[in-house]
Parts: C-alpha cells; structure tokens; sequence
C-alpha cells in the first residue's frame, strides 16, 4: 500500500483541511512513492498560530537543552541512515551513494550546530564612559516560514531547521511537493528526539497554495527559502511588504576553469562530477567548463570519452552516476534549453535528447549533454539549465577566463584547476562568488563553513558554519551603568 503523510502542527499529525492528497512519483519509474497533504492558506494559518503561540515557552527554554534535543535527532538519523538514503533515491531520483552522503550532511549538520546550545555567541566591548558595560546578545527573531526545493529534501532542511531551533526560534515548514518524504521524515525524527508541540510545524503542498500562504502570511517574522530565483524573487518582494526579513538561496551558473597547466586528468574527474552527479539537479552543478585555448582539444577529447561511459538509470542500481530529472516539466524545460542551444550556434557534442530505452522509458532521463562552441553571450552559457546539460567554452589565457567565469548574473560556487599557486591565489580574490575551489569541482560546501552566493544567487546571509546561527537571530545591544549618576554619551565624554 501506497504511504500517505499528514501534516503536523501543533504537537498533532493531521489531515489538511482541503482532504486532498498530492502524489510523490519516483522519477526513474514513475510509480507512486507515497501521498502527502494537499496542504492550504488555512493549515498554514493553524500552523503559524501554533508556532507564535509556543514561541514565548521556547525562547525561554535553555539553549544547550535544545541542543541535546538535536544531538539526541543525530543519533536517530545515524541509525536510520540506510531506510532514508534509500527512501530518498526513490523520491528524488539521484544515485544511492549520493543519497547516503546527503543523509549524512543532514547528521553532520544537525551535530554542529547542536553544539551551538552551548555558544550562541555575542560580544562585550568597552564603553566610551567610565563605570559603565557595554555587549550584544542574539535573541531569536520570532516564526520563521521555511520553503525548501526537492533536489536535497533532507540536507536543505537540515541545513535550515536544526540551526532556528537552536536559536529558539519556532517554525513552519514546507517541502518541496516533488519530494516532500525526506523533510517528512526529518521532522518526525525530531519529534522523536522531543520538540515541544507547536514548536517545528509542517505543511505540505503545492508552492502556490501552501507555499504562497506563508510568504504571505504577517505572523510570520522571517522566511527561509531556497529555490530558483524567479521564486526567490517574488519572496523577496512579499517579504518587504510586511517587513519580514527574509534569506534566499537561489540560483547558480558555476564555472570550472582549466588551465594549460592544469592536471587534465583531475579536471576532467571534477567536470564530469560536478556536471552530471545529482543529474545536474544542483545549485552548485558545473555548468560551465572554461578551458585555455592551448589545451581545449585535449582536454575535450578526454571529457567526452568519460561521459560516453556514464551509466543513466535507476540510482538504485549499481554503477550509475545519473540519474533522472524531476518530472515532466523539467524535462520539458531542460529540452527546450537544448535545443535553444543548438538554434544559437552552439555545437553539440553527446546528448541532447530523453533517453527511451527499456530501463528509461518510464522515467524522466535525459542523455548527459555536452555544447562546445558556446559564446558567452548565448542563452545556456547565462542562464541555469538545472539538468544534465553542460558548456565547453574557450580561453584565451587566465584574465579571459575569469572575465568569462564572472560574465554571469549569479555567484555561488566557482573552480579553477591549476599548478601555479600565483593564479590560485589571484582566481581566489576575483572570483564573484560565494564558493571557490581550487582543483576542485564546483560542489557545495562542508557543514561547518558558510554556504551562500552574491548577486542573483543569494541574498541575506549565509547558511551553515558560524554563519548559521546568525541568520535566525536579532541583535540586542545591552549598556549596564554602574557610575550611580547621569551620564550622556557624547555629550559628557571628557
């Protein structure tokens, strides 16, 4: 029989008040994973009125005691590690191995910054009068709205909840309907480890329905979204409306440069694991592959002999890298994308149409695709494909290509490969972005450093690392007088 998830809110799993149920389909098979809540402004209300009704409690509940709630949903999570790696592969379609090492950034993360309990650091500084203390303190913001995509439905969330929980903060969350099972199963693990009721809400649903509820809704004070950045955008905007603030990562166009003296074979390694792991389903997928014009022809060869061998199929299945995209509807875009390519003089080398083999015919696979030949001002070498699609580009030398590299309206994760440190170094101070790799693929970053993007790629902070907390939190500035007379700052500084 096929699972159907209830929504939780208030401490309760219940039905959505619609009594309708959307269907998560295995992209690789087309069949029917499991039902989750057709969820509705009205659950969203209920929700959010449980969250602002529990903040008070939570905020005044020690921090290193939410801490051991998060340590004790690690060690739930390492148990489980397997059931859910597995459950994820089926809902999202990427490969076992990628899914055990998500599952495991979700642990990873949840353990870092269950440590934060016993930090949640603020600063003191001296004062400009005598007999007198000066400091900051972080205090949560309030109901923080959280939106994540389903292409990391565990690592997102992890990255995002655990961190304004810690923070005392109380939530709403939704996941993505493509992949709502993870984010599910995340929040009945903390449920287990002992959140208080009211305190980790969640609403499942469309993004137009649940989704726009909580951009939308007042009482909510901060929201958290990751996603495309048309989305993100709009968040942004109704955001400002009520004065919520509001932290987005969104999209990404990364580049990988190889240079004449690079480890071609390294490169090449990192091209075709940044391009088509996850099926390029990544914020942080190589999209772009900057090669000097000296080593073009060889390094081109020996990428396309590695993406002939690449096995595209069920992720469940020994030996294969890629796996199917999302759904129908990206598929559809990802084609239209290929062939916008191809119509602005792009060359194609492998790829470029859906897969209808008998192992492919049910499900969304599209062929690892390579363009050579691409200009930077073509339409796939600027905007984000977000599938198995990538650009081989010249040039020159190493000022063209990190002119080319920047040429792009996002910065999220940018990779240069080369031996000689002085262009390492210089590549690393101008790169416009928030991630840079040297002979390294563009891949996201580890849980305990910031991830995030400038330009059209993010805005509001960073997530993970020491930054974390920092997104989840207002600063209160505390001044303590102990002169025992009236004093003005500067007005009485003598």
């Amino acid at each position: 029989m096929v699972k159907t998830y209830l929504n939780y809110i208030n401490g309760k799993w219940t039905r959505s008040s619609s009594r309708k149920t959307l269907n998560n389909i295995n992209p690789a098979t087309g069949e029917i994973v499991c039902k989750c809540q057709a969820g509705n402004a009205k659950d969203v209300d209920f929700a959010v009125k449980a969250a602002r009704d529990k903040f008070k409690k939570w905020k005044s509940f020690p921090p290193p005691m939410r801490g051991e709630i998060l340590f004790k949903a690690a060690r739930i999570l390492e148990e489980r590690k397997e059931k859910l790696a597995k459950l994820l592969t089926k809902e999202n379609g990427k490969n076992l191995e990628e899914a055990r090492g998500e599952v495991q950034e979700a642990i990873d993360i949840t353990k870092y910054i269950a440590g934060e309990g016993r930090r949640l650091l603020g600063e003191t500084t001296t004062s400009e009068l005598p007999d007198k203390f000066a400091m900051f303190v972080r205090e949560p913001i309030g109901v923080v709205g959280m939106i994540t995509p389903w292409n990391f439905p565990i690592g997102i969330p992890a990255w995002k909840i655990p961190p304004a929980l810690v923070a005392g903060n109380t939530i709403v969350f939704k996941p993505s309907s493509d992949a709502p099972a993870l984010g599910i199963e995340l929040v009945k693990v903390l449920e287990e480890a002992g959140i208080p009721k009211g305190v980790l809400n969640l609403v499942t649903g469309s993004g137009s329905s649940a989704g726009e509820a909580i951009t939308r809704h007042k009482g909510i004070d901060h929201l958290s979204f990751t996603g495309s950045t048309d989305v993100g955008t709009h968040i942004y905007v109704e955001g400002a409306k009520k004065l919520s603030s509001v932290e987005l990562e969104m999209g990404g166009k990364n580049p990988e440069i190889v240079l004449a003296d690079a480890n071609l074979d390294l490169a090449v390694d990192g091209a075709v694991w940044g391009a088509f792991g996850t099926a390029g389903q990544r914020c942080t997928a190589t999209s772009r592959i900057i090669v000097e014009k000296s080593v073009l022809k060889k390094f081109t060869a020996k990428f396309l002999k590695r993406v002939k061998n690449i096995k595209v199929g069920n992720g469940l299945k020994k030996g294969v890298l890629t796996g199917p995209v999302i759904n129908a509807g990206q598929m559809t875009k990802i084609l239209g994308y290929i062939d916008r390519g191809e119509k602005e003089g792009a060359k194609l080398l492998i790829g470029g149409k859906r897969m209808t083999g008998k192992e492919h015919k049910k499900g969304f696979f599209i062929a690892p695709t390579v363009f050579a030949d691409v200009k930077p001002g073509m339409t796939i070498a600027q905007e984000e494909i977000f599938g198995p699609v990538v650009c081989i580009m010249e040039a020159k030398n190493f000022d063209d290509a990190v002119r080319i590299a920047n040429s792009v309206n996002y910065g999220l994760s940018w990779s240069i490969y080369t031996r000689d440190v002085n262009k390492a170094l210089k590549a690393m101070r101008l790169a416009e972005s928030g991630l840079v790799y040297i002979n390294a693929p563009t891949i996201g970053a580890e849980v305990h450093l910031p991830f995030g993007g400038v330009k059209g790629t993010g805005s509001g902070g960073r997530e993970a690392g020491t930054e974390a907390i920092k997104e989840f939190t207002e600063i209160k500035s505390v001044f303590i007088d102990y002169s025992g007379r009236l004093q003005r700052a500067q007005i009485d500084i003598k």
